[in-house]
């Protein structure tokens, strides 16, 4: 095979990170061709506990904008850091652990987006958990010694 092979380099990722972009890019792509509007996945607290919209919790983790040079940088620093999280000491062979790291940080964010006035409009939190996942070096998440 060529090293340059793309589904090479996509089989090569590690299982959540994969799941996470192939997520993310599916959820684009419904809306880059109109299948889904972006306003039906914003995280939006009234339409959530009012509406029963409850997939909006999820959603809004997944979606990073239109297909563009933002989307491209997003994708790529997603990859790249959840991987080296994902394959590097703290996170390997330990999935489930790495799992319950990402579900822990998007729950701590879902849980205070009400209080918080950028996030309780309805921004779209992909951008704010790529930089969480970005700013989570592993140095922080080691065990005490």
């Amino acid at each position: 095979m060529n090293q340059a092979d793309p589904w090479q380099w996509y089989n090569e990722i590690p299982i959540v990170s994969r799941i996470y972009l192939t997520a993310s890019f599916i959820t684009t792509a419904a809306c880059a061709l109109d299948v889904i509007s972006p306003f039906s996945l914003y995280f939006n607290f009234g339409l959530i506990v009012y509406k029963g919209q409850f997939w909006r919790i999820i959603t809004n983790f997944l979606f990073f904008g239109l297909f563009s040079l933002d989307f491209l940088f997003h994708m790529y620093f997603l990859v790249r850091y959840c991987r080296l999280l994902e394959e590097g000491t703290d996170f390997r062979s330990r999935t489930g652990d790495f799992v319950w790291m990402i579900c822990f940080g998007a729950t701590l964010m879902t849980m205070t987006a009400p209080f918080v006035r950028w996030l309780a409009r309805g921004v779209l939190a992909g951008g704010a958990w790529a930089s969480t996942i970005e700013l989570s070096p592993r140095r922080c998440l080691r065990h005490p010694p």
